[in-house]
C-alpha cells in the first residue's frame, strides 16, 4: 500500500468515526445558554468596597498573588542556593539568568544602566512568565459551576490567566512607561530629554510635525505594549476553550469534539511551550529598549 492510499484510508476511517459518533450522540441543538465570555467574568469572592474604590478579591487577584509569590520564592531560592558546582536546577536558573541579563538587559542598555535596572527587568519577566504559565494549569476557579466533594461545594477546574484581563497588562505597561520617562528626565533634564525625542539630523520646519508624531508615539506605546500581551494570552485561552469543547457545546454536536479536541491539544502545547515565554520576553525586552533609549544621547 502506497503512501497516498494510507492517507486516504486514514481520512476515511476518521470521517467514519465522526459519522458513528454523530449517529450515537446526535445533535442536541444550538446551545443559547452557554456563553464562553463568562469564563473571563470576574465575580467578587471577597467584596471590599472603600467609598467608590473596589478592592474586592476576585480570581484575577488570586492569580496575581500566586504569580507574585512564585516570583519571590524563585528569586529567594536562587539567591540562597547558588553553589560553586552547579546542579541541574542551578544550571537551568543560570540559563534563565543569562537570558534576562545578557539577552534582554545588557543587549538594550549600557552596563551601568543594565546593572541598575536589571532587578526591575528580571522581576517583570518572571512575574509575567509565571502569570502566563499558571494560566494553563487547571485550577478550581470556576465558581459558576461547582461539584460536591465530601459535602463541600468545590468550584470546577478551569483555565484563566490574569494577563488575559486588560487591566493587568495596562498597569504593568504604565509602570514601565513612567519608569523610563522618570529615568530620562533624571539623566538629561526636562528640556534635553524632550529634545531627544527628535531623531538625529532633523531640523527646520520638518522638526515640528515629526516632534508631534514622536509625542503621539510615546502614548501609543502604552496601547501597543499592553494590548500585545493581553490579546495574545486572551486569544490563546479562547482558542483552547472553543476547541476543547466550547464549540461542540454551542453547536450541540458532541461528535465535533473528535476534530476539535486534538486541535485544542495542539493549541495548548503551542501556548505553553512558546507563547507564554515569548510574550514575557517581548514585554521585558521592549521595557529594556525604552529604558535604554530614554537615557541614550541619541534617539
Amino acid at each position: 500500500m502506497n503512501k497516498s492510499l494510507k492517507i486516504f484510508g486514514g481520512v476515511g476511517v476518521f470521517i467514519a468515526l465522526i459519522g458513528l459518533l454523530y449517529a450515537a450522540t446526535g445533535s442536541s441543538g444550538k446551545n443559547e445558554e452557554f456563553k464562553p465570555v463568562d469564563e473571563f467574568r470576574l465575580e467578587e469572592w471577597i467584596p471590599i468596597h472603600i467609598g467608590g474604590l473596589n478592592l474586592s478579591i476576585t480570581k484575577a487577584v488570586v492569580y496575581l498573588f500566586i504569580a507574585a509569590a512564585l516570583t519571590c520564592i524563585t528569586v529567594l531560592y536562587v539567591a540562597k542556593r547558588m553553589e560553586q558546582k552547579p546542579n541541574r536546577v542551578q544550571t537551568a536558573v543560570e540559563t534563565l539568568y543569562q537570558v534576562m541579563k545578557v539577552n534582554i538587559a545588557d543587549a538594550n542598555m549600557d552596563r551601568s544602566m543594565s546593572t541598575k535596572w536589571f532587578p526591575f527587568i528580571g522581576t517583570i519577566f518572571l512575574f509575567i512568565w509565571f502569570s502566563n504559565m499558571i494560566g494553563y494549569i487547571p485550577l478550581p476557579t470556576n465558581t459558576e459551576h461547582a461539584f460536591n466533594l465530601f459535602g463541600l461545594e468545590i468550584p470546577s477546574f478551569a483555565l484563566y490567566a490574569a494577563t488575559a484581563n486588560i487591566s493587568i497588562p495596562l498597569v504593568l505597561t504604565l509602570i514601565v512607561w513612567l519608569s523610563y520617562h522618570v529615568a530620562g528626565l533624571r539623566a538629561k533634564g526636562p528640556v534635553k530629554y524632550v529634545k531627544g525625542w527628535l531623531p538625529g539630523g532633523i531640523s527646520g520646519a520638518m522638526a515640528v510635525p515629526i516632534f508631534f508624531i514622536e509625542v503621539i508615539s510615546q502614548f501609543v506605546r502604552v496601547v501597543s505594549l499592553s494590548v500585545r500581551l493581553f490579546a495574545n494570552i486572551l486569544a490563546g485561552h479562547l482558542l483552547i476553550l472553543f476547541m476543547g469543547g466550547g464549540l461542540a457545546v454551542i453547536l450541540g454536536l458532541a461528535a465535533l469534539s473528535v476534530i476539535t479536541v486534538p486541535i485544542a491539544v495542539v493549541f495548548f502545547l503551542f501556548e505553553i511551550g512558546l507563547v507564554a515565554t515569548l510574550q514575557a520576553f517581548i514585554f521585558a525586552t521592549l521595557a529594556s529598549i525604552y529604558l535604554g533609549e530614554a537615557v541614550s544621547d541619541h534617539h
